[in-house]
């Protein structure tokens, strides 16, 4: 009796070709080890960062373990990146549906940072402070690095191959034709400081609020058209692993991604984080806020030291990384172009329009009343003056045709203004 017990509590045998496949993509039992460290320098003491390694999806379930990383730059004061930095993460996980899979969770993740990224800055402009902050944050699950920004923080990805690789997209209107585009179209004037005179000076900014950013969490007293939409990215390391470098400006403004990430190869994250601050001050001085975050994930069963190659041998290796994209309904299978030595992207979106980035399918409550709100996740009965689509989604009756999920009056009115349609400081701030 006691050995048929034990029998019925065998795993079935799986096919050579399912371990194979799971060695391949690093997702089976084994979980990569995560390794970080992070250094900085004030110069207006308004950049902060967050670090939690060890945060439960299910609590209580070690096996649904993430860890998250983020730098947050502020200006105009230091409250919007304060605020970040406490409440984004919280935000973030209140939109993504309980009780779902590893892979449903993976998928979910992008458009749950969306909501999370556009609830954070609704909540801080109720607050009536004017400050603002870019958000870089990076969430690890396993192999998988799903990344989310606004502003001009950045993440970059260096893997045994050798290649450094931009996770993030540069929100500035100097550099970014497209952004400027959308600023101007939302209302929003773009041009550089004038003088007496009629000299222009400095960089791209949009008026009012003389921002040179075209996307951040805060700054009430510019247009809403400074949206808080990320750029999102989640892409599969191979099982070899990579590191991770977030760093605000301060670096960047000094070291391009390669400088940055050769300079540190062969390091402990924390005394990689040490030198490339190092590097940066020694480029160009301490000329603002610096602050950099080292993430190195490690097949677990390597030795602790970081995945990248020493900098002579990677000069022969430069073009071994190889991105594959896949559909993001193939999270967790294997794609024709995934190796060993490749990195497989996943998901990209960078559009600053709600509707393209929450989509129709948005995981939520079932369309009967009480009706969820897919940014603030607060439930409410239908109203007076309240339509429902042909989706089962409801739009107040002033707005146009709205196809995505429910949307309470208040994230309405914000999608609204940031697309251009109306101002929303009547009841969020700008």
């Amino acid at each position: 009796m006691a050995g048929a017990a034990t029998e019925g509590k065998l795993s079935p045998a799986l096919p050579l070709a399912t371990l194979i496949g799971r060695e391949l993509r690093g997702d089976g039992s084994e979980r990569p080890l995560v390794r970080y460290g992070h250094s900085g320098f004030a110069k207006r003491g308004e950049d902060y960062f967050l670090v939690k390694p060890d945060c439960l999806r299910v609590p209580g379930d070690p096996s649904s373990a993430f860890s998250v990383f983020a730098v947050f730059d502020g200006h105009n004061g230091v409250s919007a990146a304060v605020f970040s930095k406490e409440k984004l993460l919280e935000h973030v996980m209140s939109a993504v549906p309980q009780g779902i899979s590893r892979e449903d969770w993976l998928q979910a993740l992008p458009r749950a940072l969306v909501a999370g990224f556009v609830k954070t800055d609704i909540d801080f402009q109720r607050k009536g402070e004017t400050s603002g902050t870019t958000a870089t944050l990076v969430v690890v699950d396993g192999f998988t690095v799903t990344v989310a920004s606004v502003g001009d923080s950045r993440c970059i990805l260096d893997t045994q191959g050798g290649e450094v690789s931009l996770l993030t997209v540069d929100h500035r209107l100097e550099e970014n034709a497209e952004e400027r585009e959308r600023v101007t179209a939302s209302g929003g004037e773009v041009s550089r400081l004038n003088l007496c005179g009629g000299q222009e000076v400095g960089p791209l900014r949009c008026w009012p609020g003389g921002l040179c950013l075209s996307r951040s969490i805060g700054d009430t007293d510019v247009g809403e058209f400074i949206v808080p939409i990320p750029h999102v990215k989640q892409v599969k390391l191979p099982n070899t692993g990579g590191r991770l470098i977030i760093a605000s400006d301060g670096i960047w403004d000094a070291l391009s991604s390669e400088t940055a990430a050769q300079a540190c190869r062969g390091l402990p994250a924390e005394l990689a984080a040490k030198l490339v601050v190092k590097q940066a001050l020694k480029t160009s001085g301490l000329k603002d806020d610096t602050t950099c975050v080292v993430v190195d994930i490690i097949p677990s069963d390597h030795c602790s030291t970081p995945p990248a190659l020493s900098p002579k041998r990677n000069q022969n290796m430069l073009k071994s990384l190889i991105f594959g994209r896949r559909s993001h309904s193939s999270v967790g299978k294997l794609s024709k172009s995934a190796s060993l030595s490749s990195v497989e992207e996943i998901f990209e979106e960078g559009s600053a329009m709600l509707e393209e980035r929450l989509g129709r399918n948005f995981p939520s409550k079932a369309n009967l009343p009480p009706f969820r709100c897919a940014i603030c996740q607060v439930d409410q009965e239908p109203f007076e003056g309240l339509m429902t689509d042909n989706v089962g989604g409801c739009c107040s009756a002033p707005s146009t045709p709205w196809g995505g999920p429910y949307l309470c009056s208040d994230c309405r009115k914000k999608k609204d203004a940031m697309e251009g349609k109306r101002s929303s400081r009547s009841t969020t701030c700008r």
